[in-house]
C-alpha cells in the first residue's frame, strides 16, 4: 500500500516539486524555460507506468528526467559568458541613489535576489555538461555516484566535468566576489542600483518581500574561499504559484495517470 502511494503523481508533486524547480531554475536563466521544464518533467514522470517507490530514488529519477528535459532546451554553447556578466554588473561605477529610499526589508530582499541572480548567472556561463554537473553537486548536494547515476554517465566522467566547472567558477569569483573574500571589489549592496537599472533584478513587490526573504541577515552570510560553499547557502527558489496551480490542474484531471495506465509495461 505504501509503495503504491509513493508512486502517485500527487505524492511525486508534493515531495519533489521544490527540488525539481530548484534544479530547473539553476539550469536556465529564463523563468519561462524553468516553468516549462518543470512541468514537462512531472508530465513525463506521471505518465511513466513504473516510477521508483523509494523517495530518494524517486528524486534522482525526477532529476534525471529534468536533466534530459532542460538539456533539450539549452543551446550547445552558453548564451551568457563571464565577460558579459562583468559588463552587466561591473561596468559602471557604484550607484546608490536607487536604493536610498528602500526600506530595510526591501533592501534585504534585493540583496538576496541579486546574490541568487548573480550566482545563477555564473552557473549559466558554463557549458551545459559542466553546468549540470555543478548544479547536481554544489546546489542539489548529490554525491558523485548519485549525480553520475542521474546523468547516465560514469563517475569518472562526472568528476572531470565537475572539476572543470568548479575551476571556472572559482577562477571567476576569486578576484571579484565579496562572498569569497571581503576585500574583493564587488559588493552586493553597492551593485543593487546597477542591477535594477539593467533589469538584472526587478523592484520588489510588497507582497513577496517577506515571503521570499530568508529568515537570516544577509550581512551575516558565510564568506568562503571555496565557491561551492557559497552556492550551498543559497535559499531554494520559491516555486511560482501559477506553476503550482498548472501542475495541480494537470494532476487532478487524471490525463497523465490515464496515459501511464495505457503505456505498455516492461
Amino acid at each position: 500500500m505504501g509503495h503504491a502511494m509513493a508512486a502517485t503523481p500527487e505524492v511525486m508533486f508534493e515531495r519533489h516539486l521544490p527540488a525539481v524547480w530548484n534544479f530547473c531554475s539553476r539550469m536556465t536563466l529564463s523563468a519561462g524555460d524553468a516553468k516549462d521544464s518543470t512541468y514537462e518533467t512531472f508530465e513525463r514522470a506521471a505518465s511513466s507506468p513504473h516510477p521508483p517507490s523509494d523517495p530518494k530514488d524517486m528524486e534522482l529519477w525526477l532529476l534525471k528526467i529534468a536533466a534530459h528535459v532542460t538539456e533539450k532546451r539549452l543551446p550547445p554553447t552558453p548564451e551568457v559568458d563571464f565577460d558579459l556578466l562583468d559588463e552587466t554588473l561591473r561596468s559602471e561605477a557604484t550607484r546608490t541613489h536607487e536604493v536610498s529610499s528602500l526600506t530595510t526589508p526591501e533592501r534585504e530582499f534585493l540583496l538576496w535576489e541579486l546574490k541568487q541572480g548573480c550566482m545563477t548567472a555564473v552557473i549559466n556561463c558554463l557549458s551545459p555538461g559542466e553546468r549540470v554537473a555543478f548544479v547536481m553537486s554544489s546546489v542539489m548536494s548529490k554525491t558523485d555516484e548519485e549525480a553520475a547515476k542521474a546523468l547516465g554517465i560514469k563517475v569518472s566522467a562526472f568528476k572531470v566535468r565537475l572539476s572543470r566547472a568548479r575551476k571556472k567558477i572559482g577562477d571567476y569569483l576569486a578576484p571579484r566576489c565579496e562572498h569569497i573574500d571581503p576585500r574583493n571589489p564587488c559588493h552586493c549592496p553597492s551593485r543593487i542600483g546597477i542591477a535594477l537599472s539593467k533589469g538584472f533584478i526587478a523592484p520588489p513587490q510588497t507582497s513577496v518581500v517577506q515571503i521570499r526573504t530568508p529568515q537570516r541577515p544577509f550581512d551575516q552570510e558565510i564568506k568562503s574561499r571555496d565557491a561551492t560553499k557559497i552556492f550551498q547557502t543559497l535559499p531554494t527558489p520559491e516555486v511560482p504559484p501559477e506553476l503550482v496551480e498548472r501542475l495541480k490542474q494537470a494532476i487532478s484531471s487524471g490525463a497523465w495517470t490515464q496515459k501511464a495506465a495505457a503505456a505498455p509495461r516492461k
